[in-house]
């Protein structure tokens, strides 16, 4: 077996185990599992908990899985690079009860469209009065220097976006 198909392996059998003793801890979950009637059911069920136990650890990884993953430590973003290329990129943010922190605000020079795949968020934005709720499938533009700041993401299994960062000379 090649190392990275053994790092594939172990991963999956340290979230199955994860999810077996979260199982064990918690009787709804438990009752929920015990009510699940085919693979699938299951395999949804430990995603929802931020397990990902669904990939045989043998098969190629030609695909991913945006939702997939563990989710990260509270008050914690894992952002991983997906695309790039000249004056742009496709970033993947998993948020966990994250928050900016008391004072900061984002201010860009890039343009950034971004959309919430899971769970909600708020936004605050500098020049509006009420942080904006965003929700499973909500999207939207954030111009060059528009200030603003993630007031709250879900607890696990946390919230998922997708975000595309392009700069002006990109668009034209």
């Amino acid at each position: 077996m090649a190392e990275a198909q053994l790092q594939q392996f172990l991963e999956k059998v340290r979230q199955l185990n994860a999810f077996v003793a979260l199982s064990e801890a918690d009787p709804k979950l438990r009752a929920a599992l015990q009510d699940c009637s085919h693979h699938h059911e299951v395999v949804a069920l430990a995603r929802l908990h931020g397990f990902e136990i669904g990939r045989r650890w043998g098969d190629g990884q030609t695909t991913s899985n945006l939702l997939s993953g563990p989710c990260p430590a509270a008050g914690e973003e894992d952002t991983s690079l997906l695309a790039e290329g000249p004056g742009w990129r496709l970033v993947r943010i998993h948020s966990c009860q994250a928050a900016s922190p008391p004072g900061f605000w984002y201010d860009q020079p890039e343009a950034e469209w971004i959309t919430l795949l899971q769970g909600s968020a708020r936004l605050r934005f500098a020049d509006e009065a009420e942080a904006r709720e965003l929700g499973h499938g909500d999207s939207l533009l954030i111009n060059p220097h528009r200030r603003h700041r993630l007031e709250a993401t879900d607890p696990s299994p946390g919230s998922v976006w997708l975000a595309l960062f392009w700069w002006e000379a990109c668009a034209t």
